[in-house]
């Protein structure tokens, strides 16, 4: 993609990082928080990122346009190795092959790690992340009912799984 740079995310992006999730937690169905998370948080969240869990930035002309992240599945030890990804496009910025770029280059990084398999929790409503995620190869591995509730609403998710 032209002009885009897929670069390790610093704590001077946390920042922008904190506005583009911030945008759906208030608009959208993408994440299931309610609130939007404080710069404080955030830094609490990247905090908790290390070389096996790494996030990601994508730049273009000097401003963040999206970001991706490989976070733990599950706090107990047997699921090490499978992680959750998350990937966020600035809302400007979306079907321009932002989205897909971070996620192919997660998916590059997770094999790299030496990681089993990667889930995505994707709200059965986010038909474009459900078409990324198939597209890169994930498969449709559950459908949960009802499971959150946002906007006045109940809300399924559809869970994705990728072996790597």
């Amino acid at each position: 993609m032209d002009n885009l740079d897929i670069r390790p995310a610093t704590t001077a992006d946390l920042v922008a990082i904190n506005e583009i999730y911030n945008h759906y937690v208030g608009s959208s169905t993408a994440t299931y928080q309610t609130r939007a998370m404080s710069l404080q948080e955030r830094n609490a969240w990247f905090a908790q990122h290390d070389g096996l869990h790494p996030v990601i930035v994508a730049e273009r002309n000097g401003q963040i346009v999206g970001w991706a992240a490989l976070s733990p599945f599950h706090k107990r030890e047997a699921y090490r190795n499978t992680v959750e990804n998350s990937v966020y496009v600035r809302h400007t910025q979306r079907r321009l092959g932002i989205g897909r770029a971070l996620l192919i280059e997660m998916l590059h990084q997770a094999r790299i790690i030496g990681h089993h398999t990667i889930i995505a929790s994707v709200d059965s409503e986010q038909s474009a992340s459900i078409v990324l995620h198939e597209s890169v190869g994930f498969t449709r591995m559950g459908h949960l009912h009802q499971v959150g509730y946002k906007f006045g609403r109940w809300l399924d998710v559809i869970y994705m799984q990728m072996m790597l």
